[in-house]
């Protein structure tokens, strides 16, 4: 979610440059972004307090960097903000509204409200630092023929994911009008989406067939991409293509909606009280039955995707 906000924030700001200091394998989500240099780490090669003061060290000499932005602020990224406070360093980091979400998934709670979008949150450290940004919020579709429709039905976490033979009536509805793509990585994914491809006309699987470059070219093709609140509607939004994004404890209320997705392109039981119970999608059901996704009906799925 950090890409499309870098880009606008160095459009608005041509002067500055960005180091971004990740895993080596997010390299692709910045490559073509003016004036980001992406520093691909092993993080398990900087283990410990003493790792990471020589992560830090390293970065210092390499880039030499002016200011910090610590976008994470988890437990790793707190330390390096010691270290480099204590080397001179100005550290400037997000304000992840930690009470305020803990309030919006408590049960009990009846009056949800929606918090400040998590692009927003990360565009506020650089206004912190003293820079102007006013995100857009929309799109950017990537020139070009589209074709076909992503469908991503898999989530990290059972919270966030469409009942399987959901998935897969859906699945077919959409294949008698439209060539549905299948997206997915990890070996019992890959074999749920094969056997899919076999038994449903008009689908073909991806899913652990393209590295992270080749799978945002080919979304950057598609009509249309149909995922859970997951990491594949933020690659839609990466590469400009609308995304249908289907919704069970989580709720687009935490912020979490992908870069310039449409809220009329949510899907989500609008009824029960007790969502959104995780932020991330991870906790057992309350209610023992799962309704926020048991009872989410396919049609309105297919009703957004507007044959």
């Amino acid at each position: 979610m950090t890409a499309p906000v870098f880009r606008e924030f160095l459009e608005q700001n041509p002067e500055v440059e960005i180091i971004m200091v990740s895993r080596k394998n997010f390299e692709s989500l910045f490559e073509d972004i003016p004036n980001v240099i992406f520093k691909g780490v092993n993080l398990d090669d900087y283990k410990g307090f003493f790792g990471l003061n020589r992560l830090a060290n390293e970065l210092i000499r390499e880039f030499k960097p002016d200011m910090i932005a610590n976008l994470h602020d988890v437990i790793r990224t707190k330390v390096l903000d010691r270290i480099y406070r204590r080397k001179g360093l100005k550290v400037f980091k997000i304000n992840k509204g930690k009470e305020e979400k803990e309030h919006l998934t408590d049960v009990w709670n009846l009056n949800k409200i929606q918090l400040r979008k998590t692009v927003e949150r990360y565009a506020d450290v650089f206004r912190e630092m003293g820079y102007q940004v006013e995100l857009s919020h929309k799109l950017r579709p990537a020139p070009g023929e589209k074709s076909g429709i992503g469908f991503a039905p898999f989530a990290q976490h059972r919270g966030k994911m469409l009942p399987l033979e959901k998935s897969y009536e859906l699945a077919r509805i959409v294949a008698q009008k439209h060539t549905v793509y299948f997206f997915g990585g990890g070996k019992a994914e890959t074999e749920t989406l094969e056997k899919w491809e076999h038994e449903i006309p008009n689908t073909v699987n991806l899913a652990g067939k393209l590295g992270l470059t080749e799978e945002l070219k080919k979304i950057a093709g598609l009509e249309l991409m149909i995922s859970m609140d997951s990491a594949n509607m933020h690659l839609a939004s990466l590469v400009g293509t609308r995304c249908v994004s289907i919704w069970g404890q989580t709720h687009p209320y935490a912020g979490f909606l992908g870069f310039g997705q449409s809220e009329d392109d949510v899907v989500q039981i609008k009824d029960l009280t007790c969502r959104p119970c995780s932020v991330f999608g991870d906790k057992e059901c309350y209610r023992g039955d799962w309704a926020c996704l048991e009872e989410l009906e396919v049609r309105k799925i297919v009703e957004k995707i507007n044959f």
